[in-house]
């Protein structure tokens, strides 16, 4: 199926992990793609082997400067904007609250909240002046329940979940939708680096912390990553026209809420 065919979308931090994974679903479900990171290289490398109708985009979205260059490029190659998906976000430390420096800290809100609201305010009055455009928000089960040591990283999340339902209010009337997309634990690297990272502060196997990951879980698994991209790609397209300011969760029943 080629449902978004005619369609362009942005993809931030889609250089690797499942922000190349949304990428390269929306590029095969046929739209055209931008994707951004902050190393030049990366970016025109994993561009290249996506394939064609894919724009790197060499933008920090902590930066005003650097994000306000991003529009520009994307419509100076592609004429439109119909898709934003904010995925670029870090895990910050595994450490207790009382412990996180106050620049690691602001590391991961910086890159989780403030990258999203400034990509959002570049590319919204492009999707005002259309009348149309999807934006979807990478959150995270972790934004909905407590996880011990992640702090940093859990308040990030849950403050995409206030920001998607507020600006879905502000931007519906422009015939704009805002949802979030909230992934429990997603099978992979940076799941096995995170497990990793708690199980050396806990002091504990990591394999202990692996069971704890699904034992929430109805189903008894994580998540797989075309699971939340088939999620991501249904809600770029126009089957989900009635879908807005909605948070989804794809994390095998872990939060249901």
């Amino acid at each position: 199926m080629r449902e978004l065919t005619g369609k362009v979308a942005v993809v931030t931090g889609g250089v690797r992990g499942l922000g190349r994974q949304i990428a390269t679903a929306l590029r095969a479900a046929g739209a055209e793609v931008a994707i951004t990171g902050r190393d030049v290289d990366a970016v025109a490398v994993a561009a290249e082997e996506i394939g064609d109708g894919v724009l790197p985009v060499v933008c920090d979205i902590r930066h005003e400067r650097s994000v306000d260059g991003l529009v520009p490029a994307v419509l100076e190659r592609f004429g439109r904007i119909d898709v934003l998906v904010n995925n670029s976000g870090i895990a910050g430390p595994t450490v207790p609250l009382w412990e996180c420096s106050p620049g690691a800290w602001r590391e991961v809100i910086d890159t989780n909240v403030l990258g999203t609201f400034l990509c959002c305010r570049a590319v919204l009055p492009t999707m005002i002046r259309q009348r149309s455009g999807s934006v979807i928000v990478i959150g995270s089960a972790t934004g909905k329940r407590p996880l011990a040591g992640r702090t940093s990283y859990a308040a990030s999340k849950t403050a995409l979940i206030g920001l998607t339902r507020s600006l879905a209010t502000e931007a519906g009337p422009h015939g704009i939708r805002v949802n979030l997309v909230s992934p429990g634990a997603i099978d992979g690297d940076r799941f096995r680096g995170v497990v990793d990272a708690m199980a050396a502060s806990r002091g504990v196997p990591p394999e202990i912390l692996h069971r704890e990951a699904t034992a929430g879980s109805p189903l008894g698994r994580l998540v797989q990553p075309e699971q939340v991209t088939d999620v991501v790609t249904f809600l770029a397209g126009d089957g989900a026209g009635g879908i807005t300011g909605d948070d989804i969760n794809v994390s095998a029943g872990l939060v249901m809420y």
